[in-house]
């Protein structure tokens, strides 16, 4: 399994929606709004890291409202 975060950056005033949609995204564990240079923050889980990029780029940045994404994948030591 690989899992990563997904930062985010949204629309002024959408990123309560844009949460909302996320969250019912198959691979999301949690999506939360937060303050600072990103306005929510996204935990994923996928089968592997092509699995992980299909995902984020057909599912998460298709959700209306978002202007940009991070994708940042956990290494495990």
């Amino acid at each position: 399994m690989v899992a990563a975060y997904v930062l985010i950056q949204t629309d002024v005033g959408k990123a309560s929606t844009v949460v909302d949609a996320i969250g019912s995204i198959d691979g999301v564990i949690s999506a939360q709004a937060v303050t600072g240079p990103y306005d929510i923050i996204v935990q994923t889980q996928a089968i592997d890291v092509d699995s992980l990029g299909k995902m984020v780029v057909a599912k998460v940045q298709a959700v209306p409202g978002i202007t940009r994404t991070l994708t940042c994948p956990v290494i495990t030591f």
